[in-house]
């Protein structure tokens, strides 16, 4: 046997438990077809020498929002933590940009004014041209508008809008702040208004994210991506990038179930899924499902369902997202998504937002007689003593973001929502892990950044960047666990675990040769954020290198400026979760 290629002088972290570490992997094909000691390694017509880096599976980012990356015609409120800095920068953009109709601005924080919501007024007096202002929060769950927008939108008279709930004062008057944003925005009539009044959201400028999105997963070392919310009216857009040779890496997309939406459309999603599955490309770069749903909002704005009030609003615990059937609608949803074949992605943070999401699962899988259907809750960032172990017993994926535990990012809002005496529950990694739960980590891009071994360094550390303020230490996950989760978990919540996950002879040729030897910061996390992806490739094909091993041979991505520079952003890329 000759193989394809060789990448030998390694440490092959493999997760294959019967050969868990090697020193050299073979690729014929798109397949692996070695993985043992250098000197019983065949003859290969390409050689990589890792020179001592680490090779692991591909990491499998099982929520990444590939939709939300950075619009060059919008201004960045990334690590801008006061007002002032806010109107800086959109005046700023505002007086660079006259030729756009509209001011778009993203990631803005919850706490940029103390003790309120930010307010159209907020927001006066920052373009001499009049134009609609609209700022998106850096979780897309909210919208910030002047009081020009709220004019524009007839927001100002009364007027409703279909992608979100605006706020109104004592007196009625629209205060420019709109909730349940993300939920709204993707339905038919919310993307559609969206669409047509925001230029944000037009579909050239959600392909060029996609664009980008992608080139960047690819240069961090992500082999496959779950996009967790599309609508059926964007699926488009995966297709054009599918045939324009934009999925460097493998995409599996999450359709998005609307609230609202009746029994025709969740057999619409199921007909679109299996006609997917019949005309798949050959490659198995795009994959449709699950279904994307909510239990809940998020708790920054005090819109997660809560089982006890808010620590800092007496009275308030927040709302289901679906609200019928004295608040047990999800579970009628769930259930009849499950009879229909289809796995469930839904998002849920508060308490008992995820205790909702478990109890509709549990009821599907009883109602059903399912078994194995491996459904997900995504954030978990909450979670009640009482439903840890429902995880495991239900086999439900806990779909989880390390950096969101964050400090710098949860403080001020997230915290004091929650209140110390809740703090225990908060992203309890090690519980789930050691519980036997499947716990697949993921990056929620743009939300979070998108590089992977920023996660690893936030599970491990709970602290800032920085490694300031680290807090629940008694939920840190180890670097070997937290890249497990990256791959043996990410490939089980998705029915993988026959392909992808581990570096065994017979699975996809998925892997990364990252730029060192990651377990050299076992005991100093802090140098994970000095290392990166040094060589991509997906089903046996090098989609992207630095190039710094030698015998990078025939690898088109070798010499991209574009992926060295989206590597560094991923690396900049700050916010206040």
């Amino acid at each position: 046997m000759t193989l394809d290629l060789l990448i030998t002088g390694a440490r092959v972290r493999t997760f294959d438990p019967a050969q868990p570490w090697a020193e050299s992997i073979g690729v014929s094909g798109d397949r692996i077809a070695y993985v043992g000691d250098a000197v019983d390694a065949p003859a290969a017509r390409r050689t990589i020498e890792a020179n001592g880096r680490l090779v692991t599976p591909g990491v499998i980012d099982s929520h990444n929002h590939l939709l939300l990356g950075f619009d060059e015609d919008a201004v960045s409120l990334e690590g801008a933590h006061t007002l002032d800095e806010v109107r800086r920068r959109i005046a700023d953009f505002a007086a660079a940009r006259p030729e756009l109709p509209w001011i778009c601005a993203e990631n803005a924080v919850y706490a940029i004014v103390e003790n309120r919501r930010p307010n159209a007024r907020d927001l006066a007096g920052l373009d001499p041209h009049g134009r609609p202002i609209f700022v998106t929060t850096y979780d897309q769950h909210s919208v910030w508008l002047d009081r020009r927008a709220l004019d524009v939108l007839g927001i100002s008279e009364g007027g409703e809008i279909a992608w979100g709930r605006a706020e109104r004062d004592a007196d009625g008057a629209a205060t420019g702040w709109v909730t349940d944003f993300y939920t709204s925005a993707m339905t038919v009539a919310g993307l559609a208004a969206l669409q047509r009044d925001i230029p944000m959201y037009s579909p050239e400028r959600r392909y060029r994210k996609l664009q980008a999105s992608m080139r960047m997963a690819t240069a961090l070392g992500i082999t496959t991506v779950v996009e967790p919310q599309v609508p059926l009216a964007e699926l488009p857009l995966f297709e054009r990038a599918l045939a324009e040779g934009v999925l460097s890496s493998r995409v599996i997309a999450a359709l998005f179930h609307p609230v609202g939406a009746d029994g025709e459309f969740r057999r619409t999603l199921r007909d679109t899924i299996a006609n997917a599955a019949e005309h798949a490309d050959a490659a198995g770069l795009l994959r449709l499902g699950p279904i994307k749903l909510y239990s809940d909002d998020v708790i920054e704005p005090h819109t997660a369902l809560m089982l006890d009030d808010y620590a800092n609003r007496p009275g308030r615990r927040g709302r289901p997202s679906y609200a019928g059937n004295g608040g047990r609608e999800l579970v009628d949803v769930v259930t009849e998504l499950d009879r229909l074949g289809l796995q469930t992605h839904t998002h849920a943070t508060g308490d008992a937002g995820i205790r909702l999401a478990l109890d509709a699962i549990e009821h599907a899988q009883g109602a059903n007689g399912t078994v194995d259907r491996r459904h997900g809750v995504v954030h978990v960032e909450c979670l009640h003593p009482d439903d840890l172990p429902r995880f495991a017993e239900l086999g439900v994926t806990a779909a989880m973001q390390p950096r969101h535990c964050s400090p710098d990012l949860v403080a001020g809002t997230w915290m004091e929502n929650v209140g110390e005496e809740r703090w225990s529950r908060a992203w309890r990694f090690r519980s789930l892990l050691d519980s036997g739960a499947t716990v697949a980590f993921s990056s929620d891009w743009q939300v979070g950044e998108m590089d992977p071994l920023v996660g690893v360094f936030s599970a491990a550390t709970r602290s800032a960047l920085d490694g300031t303020d680290a807090w629940t230490a008694g939920e840190r996950v180890g670097l070997d666990r937290s890249l497990e989760a990256y791959t043996v978990h990410g490939a089980r919540a998705w029915h993988l675990e026959g392909s992808r996950g581990r570096l065994a002879p017979g699975m996809d040729a998925d892997l990364v040769v990252w730029s060192g030897d990651l377990y050299a910061h076992e005991h100093d996390p802090a140098g994970l954020l000095g290392e990166h992806a040094e060589v991509t490739m997906v089903g046996g094909r090098v989609v992207h290198s630095r190039g710094a091993v030698s015998e990078v041979v025939g690898s088109a991505a070798a010499s991209d400026p574009a992926a060295g520079r989206e590597v560094a952003d991923a690396h900049a890329h700050e916010h206040g979760h």
